[in-house]
């Protein structure tokens, strides 16, 4: 047969080096790695049996064994799986094109990262973990359903490059075997082996099996021992999810976690329920602890894994989970569903719907106790999913006030770093006030020494401080408990009746002066009026009710998105002295150049209270110094 060598594409290069130099802690997940990938080749062989009986080839059980050959120094992880064809063993070992390859080579090359190997099952590249162990791996498979002499060999030393031929094989499945290193021939050893698997893979459906040597007494001579070796099954094979809660331990549901997630830390929480009714579905669902680095990817895959009758149907099935919970992992087992669904036929299911509810009842009532009963631990899960759980509001509009009670918001009546909700917002609401206000910023102190806060903190009204970059676009659609969000950066503000009625005197007092600035800047702003939100500052810029908020505005021009930006308003506080001097000297010389210049001064001094780039930064600082002089002069 012709060996064909072949060079690994650059990000498999990199991460075999990757394997080989730098993860040291936790190796013995490789072998935690390539059952599970035995196992998911059973699973689909299974699954595709249902409708060709010619992947079967006679096999009477699915199996994973395990080949320990201490002569050979090699170990052997063999299936006889859905296999593989040589086109399938070039591209799916030879390249990867998962969309989280660059962020789990930035990752891992991370000191942190290095100290948990575990990391690299949630990034698709398992097998490659085999060479943390191997300084040679091959791989022999035929794809089921296929005839005997089209089996492939494959084989790399984690040099840059592979080899791939065509062999004969008499069985359909995988064989990895993975000539091992010199001081790594302890995972030879019976015991190792049966520590990992209980470990990490105890809960495995198929059967991991192994040539156990076991001694019996002689049936001559009894005085004498003979040996001999026997096929032992090394995991206890039973679904987690249909054992009863109170014989799994913490550590079992942690690891079957861990199992289906590839996840490296525990989840914060665990919920394991039977749903009986219209609908009977048995499931084991988690909420993580750590956010994944590719959740907010477009290739990120959604839900939990969906079983019928035990037989795994799909690994992710999307229809089972709002996108708004997509960091939950799990399982789901349901007894009313054919086992021959398709994807297309989920989509339109009364039955997946109604677990679907189900599902997304349980999770967010679960949040709801712990977010009650254990405030710590629902802390840390909302710094790493609250701004996903908060895409619900808009999403989910039959839920949106019960997501809106999950939320935390800091605001101006806490301290960094601590917490209200939205039910004590509403219990601490100034009489008479209609609307929940809040503020967009990229920081809690840039917030809270905002100038269009000046007003709220004055008369005492809370406001929500908002530090996603959605929080704009989600919360001011959103309407809790008869009052609608607010933002303090647009529209205009009225707080005070009987201010309202000061500000509108200021108003006509004013007019022709506020006319004038606004020519001035007609080129520059939307409009010029008198604000209800400023107390010590003397102007601010504010967007129009529904205009797109700032941060919402900076966020897209980073990116690098086309954004029409809107004229803004400028508002001035008639209280301040300077607005005093403007009107004084309007009202001797209406031509007045310096008029003109405070305007512009205005103008921009607002522009940097927002954030913004000025627009003429050297005009600014030399009008600026111009004023310094002129003060300077007239004191001396």
């Amino acid at each position: 047969m012709t060996v064909k060598k072949m060079k690994f594409k650059t990000e498999v290069k990199q991460i075999l080096d990757l394997m080989v130099h730098s993860l040291y802690s936790h190796k013995e997940i490789f072998l935690r790695e390539l059952i599970s990938n035995a196992s998911d080749a059973i699973d689909k062989a299974r699954f595709e049996s249902l409708t060709n009986k010619d992947i079967l080839e006679g096999d009477k059980e699915w199996k994973i064994k395990i080949i320990a050959d201490k002569e050979a120094r090699t170990l052997t992880v063999s299936d006889n799986g859905i296999g593989m064809t040589k086109d399938d063993a070039v591209r799916e070992l030879g390249t990867i094109a998962h969309s989280g390859t660059k962020e789990f080579l930035a990752a891992i090359q991370d000191k942190k990262i290095q100290e948990n190997a575990e990391l690299i099952g949630q990034f698709g590249v398992g097998f490659y973990s085999s060479f943390m162990v191997a300084d040679k791996v091959s791989v022999v498979s035929r794809r089921a359903g296929t005839a005997r002499d089209k089996g492939v060999k494959w084989e790399s030393t984690a040099d840059g490059s592979f080899t791939v031929e065509d062999i004969d094989k008499e069985n359909k499945g995988t064989d990895i075997i993975l000539h091992l290193k010199e001081d790594e021939k302890d995972y030879l050893k019976e015991w190792e082996i049966r520590s990992i698997i209980k470990k990490y893979s105890d809960f495995i459906e198929h059967p991991i099996v192994m040539d156990i040597e076991k001694e019996e007494e002689g049936r001559i001579d009894k005085s004498k021992k003979v040996k001999f070796k026997e096929e032992e099954t090394l995991n206890s094979r039973k679904a987690i999810w249909l054992k009863d809660k109170s014989d799994i331990t913490e550590s079992e549901y942690n690891e079957f976690y861990k199992h289906i997630s590839h996840d490296f830390s525990d989840p914060v929480k665990v919920i394991h329920y039977k749903a009986e009714g219209t609908s009977e579905f048995n499931s084991i669902l988690y909420i993580p602890s750590i956010r994944p680095v590719d959740i907010y990817f477009k290739e990120y895959k959604i839900g939990p894994t969906l079983y019928v009758k035990r037989v795994k149907i799909m690994d992710h099935c999307e229809e089972l989970l709002p996108p708004y919970l997509r960091f939950v992992k799990g399982v789901v087992d349901s007894s009313d569903l054919p086992l021959n669904v398709s994807r297309e036929l989920l989509q339109n299911n009364r039955q997946i719907e109604i677990i679907k509810n189900s599902i997304t009842k349980k999770v967010l009532d679960t949040l709801s106790e712990m977010k009650k009963n254990e405030y710590d631990k629902y802390i840390k899960f909302h710094k790493e999913f609250g701004r996903i759980l908060k895409e619900g509001i808009h999403f989910d509009l039959k839920r949106r006030e019960t997501i809106g009670e999950l939320l935390l918001f800091p605001s101006t009546k806490t301290k960094k770093d601590e917490h209200t909700t939205l039910q004590d917002y509403i219990a601490n609401i100034k009489e008479g006030q209609d609307s929940i206000y809040y503020i967009t910023a990229s920081s809690f102190e840039e917030a809270l020494h905002s100038p269009y806060l000046e007003t709220f903190k004055d008369k005492g009204f809370e406001v929500l401080i908002m530090l996603d970059d959605i929080d704009d676009i989600i919360m001011s659609q959103f309407e809790y408990k008869g009052k609608k969000f607010k933002s303090v950066i647009k529209g205009d503000i009225e707080l005070d009746k009987s201010e309202n009625k000061e500000k509108k005197k200021a108003g006509k007092k004013y007019k022709k002066l506020i006319e004038l600035i606004k020519d001035y800047l007609r080129d520059d702003v939307k409009d010029v009026r008198l604000s209800g939100r400023l107390k010590d500052s003397v102007c601010c810029l504010v967007a129009d009710e529904g205009a797109m908020d700032p941060q919402m505005q900076k966020l897209l021009e980073s990116m690098g998105q086309p954004v029409n930006k809107e004229k803004m308003i400028l508002e001035l506080n008639p209280s301040h002295p300077i607005f005093e001097v403007m009107s004084s000297i309007f009202e001797k010389d209406k031509k007045d150049k310096t008029l003109k210049d405070y305007s512009y001064l205005l103008y921009n001094q607002a522009l940097v209270l927002e954030g913004s780039k000025l627009k003429d930064p050297t005009g600014f600082t030399k009008a600026v110094t111009k004023l310094m002089v002129d003060n300077i002069q007239q004191r001396a």
